[in-house]
């Protein structure tokens, strides 16, 4: 029973703290496996603190095994059973902030049966910890991680709300902020009050000599409102021996009230292992690891994507395998498809760092294609991608609560002949509606004139041209702005992951003109596209589906209960693209044990032709679109697409 991992008398210590042999035996058979991956990234990092610090790590853990509740340990065994439950075509996820969706955490509770309905089985609420008061970077500077809002209710609130979703299926998932916390925590409290324990959770600084060093190569997250990336505080000085009133230089990536941890610093870990392990047995299944690519400095570097981050994921994700095997890691890094994937991990990492991973880069050629009616550069965008492991899977979306970065590759560009910096500049006139014949409403957002980067926020509706048309009432240009919403969200649901609706996409809401009437809101225009939810709305759209908002609604419940019973959605499962002869089409090929699903996406408002027979060489003579289902007789000469047209093909004898 003993862990080979363990000295015998560790070991021998941790048999001693079970009365049951049959959990001792859990425990134990858990440390063998996931032990060895914790250990040896920990000597990675920490090198001659390691072994002491697994020991601590193990107190912590086993205190988590013993408090952890009788039916999330059942939970457990049943995703040990069913590891690649979040690979499942059933997973739908949706995306909303607490008090916007339902005003409590106990208004979310009476409004499940709204979301059961709409088939989701994914539930991620924005950061609901406690932040601090006032600007919060919209709850992403938290002050505490052990209590939630107040004006949201408690954690046995937040414990009851994940009892009732997981009873009907649906997964609870929250936001974990790694790379800072803000300014009025206690350990950024007790720093400024001097104690050395807790300076060195922070990267603090007496003078600007290694500040401005690191500046040379750092980049602005936030140029127009935190420019620069360390903060003076006079409160911060030298420990405590400084004299009163001594000031110093913080590491402040995002905000000026946020403060940059010292992941260099083994009790920072232990911290968080205690942390995420007090949540999972509150309820938590899934772990949206925020600004993870930035918690490892590095001098000389961008200070993103670091091999001691994915060292120091892994070990978090081996901690929580032990204790809470029904948890997952989902990666918030949005960086280059060749810094991505390592998120996901690679070479020894493989498989073994987070379970999931956003695929921004599939929502930023989702609206270039839909602007530009041109899918060649998402093509080559999508080939360039290095494949996932096969046990992880992708975060897939139309749009988040953030803003949208016009993240297109220089090299993905010359490849098709255009130049990068030129379309990036037309995506942002197209989207903040400044291009002539646009069908856009969006904002600019956080534009750098030194890069010329200006981000675009905005709702999908407003975005897809909904909002304009219907000022104008033009009954045709509503329509299409109808099917652009259902094309860009079939994509994401038939792409291989867990589609993520972000709330009131399903209903087609648009901008929040309103957003800066809220002071702490005002200078944030992200806000305009994180409006509350429309549940008048809700409810018209079930009685009145012939309105632009009820066929979106419509469409998408449609579209995910196809997406449930069709296997060839598996996440393990690669989408590959296919050579289109038409660059307004989009084909994708995924290779299933029950045979192809060709996908066929018109992201133009023209009716296209296509040559049957490039159809027929993946699918044979007849074919069944699982979408309408309809049958095709490939053998005729070409198919017709209709406007903004999406299909699921598999061979008619599939469906038999």
């Amino acid at each position: 029973m003993p862990s080979t991992l363990l000295k015998p008398e560790v070991a021998e210590r941790l048999r001693l703290a079970f009365d049951d042999d049959r959990d001792a035996e859990t425990f134990f058979l858990r440390l063998d496996r996931y032990g060895p991956e914790l250990l040896d990234s920990l000597r990675a990092v920490y090198r001659e603190r390691a072994d002491v610090l697994l020991e601590r790590l193990l107190e912590i853990m086993l205190h988590a095994y013993h408090t952890r509740p009788a039916d999330l340990k059942r939970l457990d065994e049943a995703r040990l059973l069913s590891p690649d439950w979040l690979q499942s075509p059933r997973m739908v996820g949706y995306v909303a902030y607490a008090d916007r969706f339902a005003g409590t955490l106990r208004g979310v509770q009476t409004h499940v049966d709204y979301l059961e309905g709409l088939g989701v089985t994914y539930l991620h609420l924005m950061p609901l910890l406690r932040p601090r008061d006032g600007e919060n970077d919209g709850g992403y500077a938290v002050a505490d991680y052990r209590s939630v809002r107040p004006d949201l209710g408690s954690l046995d609130d937040l414990s009851a709300l994940a009892r009732d979703l997981r009873s009907r299926g649906i997964s609870l998932v929250l936001d974990l902020v790694l790379n800072h916390v803000a300014r009025e925590h206690e350990w950024a409290e007790r720093a400024r009050a001097g104690e050395d324990q807790y300076r060195d959770y922070f990267h603090l600084f007496a003078d600007r000599g290694l500040p401005d060093a690191y500046e040379t190569t750092l980049p602005e997250v936030f140029p127009d409102f935190a420019p620069g990336n360390f903060t003076w505080d006079p409160e911060v000085g030298e420990g405590q021996d400084a004299e009163e009133g001594a000031g110093g230089w913080v590491w402040t990536t995002f905000n000026t009230y946020q403060w940059d941890l010292n992941w260099g610093n083994p009790d920072v870990l232990a911290e968080f292992v205690d942390i995420i392990l007090n949540l999972a047995n509150r309820g938590v299944e899934v772990f949206r690891l925020d600004a993870i690519a930035f918690i490892w400095k590095r001098l000389g570097t961008n200070s993103q994507n670091q091999p001691e981050v994915h060292h120091l994921t892994r070990a978090l994700r081996a901690a929580a395998r032990i204790v809470a095997p029904a948890v997952a890691f989902k990666a918030e890094a949005i960086v280059a498809p060749g810094d991505l994937i390592h998120y996901l991990g690679s070479g020894t990492h493989h498989g073994r760092v987070s379970d999931m991973a956003y695929h921004n880069s599939l929502m930023v050629q989702l609206w270039s294609s839909l602007a530009s009616r041109d899918t060649r550069l998402m093509e080559e965008a999508l080939r360039a991608f290095p494949p996932k492991p096969a046990n992880t899977t992708w975060g897939l979306y139309v749009r988040c609560h953030d803003d949208i970065g016009w993240a297109i590759s220089d090299t993905d560009a010359a490849r098709v002949g255009i130049s990068g910096p030129g379309h990036r500049h037309f995506l942002s006139d197209f989207y903040s509606g400044e291009f002539p014949g646009s069908f856009a409403r969006g904002l600019v957002f956080q534009f750098n004139p030194a890069t010329g980067d200006r981000r675009i926020s905005g709702s999908a509706a407003s975005l897809a041209g909904l909002e304009t048309a219907l000022e104008d009432g033009d009954e045709i240009q509503i329509e299409l702005a109808v099917q652009r919403l259902l094309l860009l969200h079939t994509v994401i649901l038939g792409f291989g992951g867990v589609p993520l609706l972000y709330m009131g996409d399903e209903l087609a809401l648009p901008n929040d003109s309103g957003y800066a009437d809220t002071t702490e809101h005002a200078a944030d225009n992200r806000w305009v596209h994180r409006p509350r939810m429309d549940w008048a709305l809700a409810q018209e759209v079930q009685a009145h589906p012939d309105t632009p908002a009820g066929q979106v609604n419509a469409g998408l419940r449609c579209r995910i209960a196809v997406r449930k019973g069709l296997p060839h959605l598996h996440a393990s499962i690669e989408s590959s693209v296919i050579a289109s002869p038409d660059p307004r089409v989009l084909l994708l090929r995924r290779d299933h044990p029950l045979g192809v699903l060709l996908e066929i996406y018109n992201f133009s408002e023209e009716r296209v032709v296509l040559p049957a027979f490039l159809l027929r060489s993946h699918l044979g003579e007849d074919a069944h679109d699982a979408l309408s289902g309809s049958a095709l007789h490939l053998t005729r000469p070409t198919l017709t697409l209709t406007p903004y047209r999406a299909m699921w093909l598999t061979a008619a004898e599939v469906n038999a």
